[in-house]
């Protein structure tokens, strides 16, 4: 089986290449394949990863509709989303700006100390989400060879270094083929398109599977599950965590660097906006249509057998339906690689531009490059190595810490980091008199919040120091202040965006700016 599989994933690879390699070769020959708007809307639900794919499942077995959340804000908000987007499309194309850190630098004086900020919250967020990827890989891997999920000795024992290190050659070969930051990765997206339509296709059939063969349709599952679960409890309803996990998917459909990255600057034609805001909604919907009976399918055929998250790599193989169990196994796999492609390549677009060069401009020994023919030549080997750094510090993160977690634990954390983006980002566009000062001491503050709130008390309980602080405290971080009811994430994201916001408008309206920072507001806000 796992010599079945190891040629499946391969050639599935090479197709991926040979799509992603068709996608340039056509756009030299100036028949480009992105300037499809159905393409650049496809494109958008790398949007739907492993997470998606996999833990959705896992939220529906846990937390009931709660799993919908994550995809009713970005519906929600989609006529908003239009508008704000345009407008950043627009400007980005006026200032040449290659990624979310300058976009956000640029408007507040092209500050070098706000565009490095920028950057590390985005790694600190989003390698975890990262590691995420690897990790549901690898768990599928290991259920559909029937192998051990624990952790190899051996670096070269573990199938997640493989898979890393062709991750990085990918992004490589076709982020980094040309020196203008600012230029369009159009065989990199034509994939991207591909792997969206190739794992919903992959789920609607795991999920069609399931509910009318495994089990004769939705309301076979339901009776069933009445009398083992209690459904009542899957349906609750909190006001407080619904309307938090909803706001914060709305601002993750923005400013996750990936989402950033597709829907802004790899833009070809803002009239694609106009199919996008109802096409990518369709997709959201026919993705998350089988969730709940596959969740509830799994519940009965396997109990506790599995964890929640494997249900949908574990019924076919249950059922002795290999062939399904590798199909379903490509869907997620597609799901894992499209985010981690794109992720990557924006991350390093930003330690490229925004710290590794700055920082090189200051070493003799490099700054020579920049008086001669090798300024090129230094600038795309930035970009390689930011990209390999990158996933190695994922598969590093995956091999000491992701273990501990949940695939959906994991990508709550990455969501509320790149939201602490939204005020400086949104409000610089639209609000003429923010200040340079209040866009720093903002994301300073919320990150400092996130790290406080949701961060610490990971790390504390990996490290066994559970008794660090007594709940009845105030500054208990999953009650600070004495903020109760609650789930982690929603009370980390409550507090993270509220300070954030709160120092935003004050500082901006007690400091003044530059008239740099005046320039670049009149050209972000009158664009």
């Amino acid at each position: 089986m796992l010599l079945v599989v190891i040629i499946v994933l391969v050639a599935y690879l090479f197709l991926l290449f040979g799509i992603a390699y068709l996608g340039d070769k056509r756009a030299k020959q100036g028949k480009s394949l992105v300037k499809n708007p159905y393409v650049y809307a496809l494109s958008l639900a790398v949007y739907c990863t492993a997470w998606t794919y996999f833990g959705s499942v896992g939220k529906a077995v846990k937390d009931g509709l709660d799993f919908i959340l994550i995809y009713l804000g970005p519906v929600l908000f989609m006529p908003f989303w239009w508008a704000i987007t345009r407008k950043m499309i627009r400007i980005c194309r006026v200032h040449h700006i290659s990624s979310l850190a300058d976009f956000i630098s640029s408007r507040y004086g092209k500050s070098f100390f706000l565009g490095g900020l920028v950057t590390i919250v985005s790694v600190l967020g989003v390698v975890p989400y990262i590691s995420l990827q690897l990790k549901a890989i690898t768990q599928g891997l290991a259920i559909l060879t029937k192998e051990s999920i624990q952790q190899p000795l051996y670096f070269y024992q573990d199938y997640a270094i493989y898979i890393t290190l062709f991750m990085a050659v990918f992004t490589i070969y076709f982020g980094t083929r040309n020196i203008e930051s600012t230029s369009r990765n159009e065989g990199l997206i034509t994939a991207i398109a591909f792997e969206s339509v190739f794992k919903l296709l992959a789920f609607l059939g795991i999920g069609i599977f399931v509910t009318y063969i495994a089990f004769d349709g939705v309301g076979d599952i339901f009776g069933l599950a009445v009398k083992q679960i209690n459904l009542k409890q899957l349906f609750t309803f909190d006001g407080g965590d619904w309307f938090a996990l909803m706001f914060l998917s709305m601002l993750a459909i923005m400013f996750l660097p990936r989402q950033f990255q597709v829907a802004v600057l790899e833009n070809k034609n803002e009239k694609h906006l106009k199919k996008a805001i109802w096409l990518f909604p369709v997709y959201l919907l026919l993705i998350n249509l089988f969730v709940l009976p596959i969740a509830l399918g799994g519940n009965i055929l396997l109990g506790d057998r599995f964890e929640a998250d494997q249900y949908i790599m574990a019924i076919p193989l249950h059922l002795n339906q290999p062939v399904m169990a590798i199909v379903t196994y490509l869907g997620g796999f597609a799901a894992a690689t499209s985010m981690i492609i794109v992720s990557s390549l924006a991350l390093s677009l930003m330690l490229t531009n925004n710290i590794l060069l700055p920082l090189a401009l200051k070493i003799p020994s490099l700054n020579k490059y920049y008086n001669g023919r090798g300024a090129n030549k230094l600038v795309l080997n930035a970009r390689r190595f930011s990209i390999l750094a990158i996933l190695l510090l994922a598969y590093l993160y995956l091999h000491f810490i992701a273990g501990s977690f949940s695939l959906v634990s994991i990508g709550f954390i990455s969501f509320v980091a790149v939201a602490q983006f939204a005020p400086a980002a949104i409000g610089g566009i639209y609000w003429r008199d923010a200040t340079k000062m209040g866009a720093k001491v903002s994301i300073l503050v919320g990150f400092g919040v996130w790290v406080y709130t949701l961060v610490l008390p990971n790390i504390l309980e990996i490290t066994g120091y559970t008794n660090w602080l007594q709940p009845e405290s105030i500054l208990y971080p999953y009650s600070l202040l004495g903020l109760k009811g609650l789930s982690p994430v929603a009370h980390a994201f409550f507090w993270s965006i509220s300070m954030n916001l709160l120092t935003y408008v004050g500082v901006s309206l007690l400091s003044s700016q530059s008239s740099k920072e005046h320039n670049q507001a009149e050209m972000f806000v009158d664009i």
